[in-house]
């Protein structure tokens, strides 16, 4: 046995859930005492000792739920905040949000200051960093613990916990296939790079609408930025280059900036060129024109996840069972596109 073993380990050794392990530690009259008494000798032998990301060995709950997300600016995130708050304060849950502001290192910290006995479980979209450098073992520290974790929008494959997502490759195929319908034939693709999870679904939702159109794919009309962070130069570089008569961004600043731009060439939006984005912000409503845009129903997202993770918190069952619900986008018609 290692010197420093987990909640896992000891469950593992002693055949028994990692929540039978944790309720036995916190000395709960839900387990035997036979059992209680076997894995605290153990616990105590292998001097097991939570650290800075482990439960509280008091038997209550905090009522606190941490939310970490990547970025405040788009209109997204502040829909899912909505939606978590709305649900956990009527179910007498607190929420504290934290930025990892794309960070790898900020989102680590940010879980490591609220997982020393500050909250009862966490609701986390990954920063661009988390995902591009593909290290997750933070993630699997807290999961290890016992410590419930439901992963929306920016999820991975490699921890297993609950999961709530917009079908995006959905989103980008209906895009596409609506600028198809509206006779476009030159139709670009701003997004990021493939190491975000999002961008490689609506990447792949925009090629799949192509090919079935009997289009060929034009690598030179899609813009892969670094990250979701405005980088205007890039994309005022990409639009000297290029003639389109539709774009598809995956968010709305990218689409914003992009129409003020073929706006700035005497191009009128729609007839010259159509513009769709993702999510139904107050940018996409208010722009000249307003904006058609995939609608990712983000405070219905935040009461999911916040759902599935009260469900975890609350629940006595020792079963670790996962899921992952997939909502399906809307397209939200409006000025940017010929209707």
């Amino acid at each position: 046995m290692k010197n420093k073993i987990t909640l896992k380990d000891i469950a593992r050794e002693l055949e028994v859930s990692i929540s039978t392990v944790s309720k036995a530690l916190k000395n709960s009259e839900e387990i035997s005492r036979d059992t209680k008494e076997k894995i605290q000798a153990f616990a105590k032998l292998y001097n097991y000792k939570p650290n800075n990301i482990a439960i509280s060995l008091k038997n209550k709950r905090t009522k606190n739920i941490g939310v970490v997300i990547p970025a405040i600016v788009h209109h997204f995130f502040t829909t899912v905040i909505r939606g978590i708050e709305k649900y956990a304060n009527s179910n007498g849950y607190n929420v504290i949000v934290c930025l990892s502001e794309e960070s790898f290192d900020k989102e680590v910290i940010n879980m490591e200051m609220l997982a020393n006995g500050s909250i009862d479980g966490f609701i986390m979209s990954l920063s661009s960093e988390t995902q591009q450098k593909g290290d997750y073992n933070h993630l699997k520290e807290v999961t290890e613990q016992g410590i419930p974790v439901v992963l929306f929008d920016r999820i991975t494959n490699e921890i297993d916990c609950d999961k709530v997502i917009i079908d995006d490759e959905l989103g980008a195929y209906m895009a596409t296939k609506n600028l198809i319908a509206q006779g476009r034939r030159k139709i670009a693709l701003i997004t990021t790079d493939d190491y975000l999870s999002v961008s490689k679904a609506r990447t792949e939702g925009y090629k799949k609408a192509l090919l079935e159109s009997n289009f060929k794919i034009d690598e030179s009309r899609i813009l892969k930025l670094s990250s979701m962070e405005m980088d205007e130069k890039s994309i005022v570089d990409f639009f000297s280059k290029q003639k389109v008569d539709a774009v598809l961004c995956v968010n709305e600043i990218f689409t914003v900036f992009s129409m003020k731009l073929i706006q700035k060439k005497g191009l009128n939006i729609p007839k010259d060129v159509s513009f769709i984005g993702f999510t139904d912000g107050l940018l996409s409503k208010y722009a000249n024109p307003s904006l058609t845009v995939v609608a990712q129903h983000g405070e219905k997202m935040g009461k999911i996840a916040a759902q599935m993770l009260i469900d975890k918190v609350e629940s006595d069952s020792e079963e670790e069972a996962f899921q992952t619900k997939i909502l399906e986008p809307t397209l939200v018609v409006r000025d940017s596109t010929i209707n």
